[in-house]
């Protein structure tokens, strides 16, 4: 199993792509696992060297007691860079990977290229906290099943979970028998709730690519605006739909544009060029 420590854990990574091309660092939002940017690493290793890892206390990563931050998971992604002997990277997150991202470009601009930030946000507001507020609420009183059914609901097109939906066994199933604990998953619940750099974004000089979705529930498009128009330079990308999980749900939309706001060379812009517009009930990966 292909894991690395980073002083007081370790954790779990995949690499793609040739060895000697640039890389680049995918950042998975709250669930944390590095499967969730399957849609991703095939067309995106054509032109990087493309790193995913499981966050602490995901996954097959150390679960360790400590508390969750952004601040913290950024922590670890540097740990991971100077692990893998990487000085400098493209990063992309998606979701809590963005908040991740916003330190990264705060604290270490040196060891960043470019920096992608999907469904992602600079601070909360009301709609965004009492929603995690349920979530939280959810997990406590009903158990863990409840809440990945939840979360999977708030986070995908009906339609798209609809044509792909089976059951609680075989679709949520799996979650709930690698769920973290009560303690780590409260505690990355919170690491989200109190992210909040709004009055830092002015800073960031690392040239930088929002990505939103018009119907995303969870971080809904406003606060991707928001995100974009506080960081000097920032370009905002839109897509149509696919929910909060579109890189899942819209992953040809979605490739093709961090390819090219990443100068993918000709094969990689190729594929964006002949990517699809994006449509709801396009195929993806649950």
């Amino acid at each position: 199993m292909p894991t690395i420590a980073i002083g007081d854990a370790e954790l779990y990574y995949q690499e793609a792509g040739a060895p000697d091309a640039p890389p680049l660092l995918l950042v998975a939002g709250l669930g944390g696992r590095g499967e969730f940017w399957n849609a991703q690493v095939p067309s995106l290793a054509n032109s990087w060297r493309v790193i995913t890892h499981d966050h602490r206390g995901t996954g097959r990563s150390s679960r360790s007691a400590i508390v969750y931050s952004a601040s913290q998971m950024a922590d670890d992604v540097i740990r991971l860079m100077d692990a893998l002997r990487i000085d400098r990277a493209h990063v992309c997150g998606h979701s809590t990977g963005g908040a991740v991202g916003q330190h990264l470009a705060l604290r270490h601009p040196e060891r960043l290229d470019r920096l992608v930030m999907s469904g992602a946000w600079g601070g909360p507001d009301p709609l965004f906290v009492e929603t995690f507020r349920l979530r939280r609420q959810v997990l406590i009183t009903c158990g863990a099943t409840a809440y990945y059914l939840l979360g999977t609901l708030l986070a995908t097109p009906s339609d798209w979970t609809r044509q792909r939906f089976a059951s609680l066994e075989r679709d949520i199933g799996p979650k709930v028998a690698e769920f973290p604990g009560l303690e780590i998953e409260l505690s990355r619940l919170s690491a989200v709730m109190s992210h909040d750099l709004r009055n830092e974004l002015s800073r960031i000089r690392t040239p930088s690519l929002v990505i939103g979705a018009r119907d995303d529930q969870l971080t809904p498009l406003g606060m991707q605006r928001d995100l974009a128009a506080r960081i000097p330079g920032a370009r905002l990308e839109v897509l149509p739909g696919g929910g909060h999980f579109f890189p899942v749900t819209q992953p040809d939309a979605y490739n093709a544009c961090v390819a090219e706001f990443l100068g993918a060379p000709a094969r990689a812009a190729q594929d964006a060029a002949n990517a699809p517009t994006p449509v709801l009930d396009a195929p993806g990966h649950a």
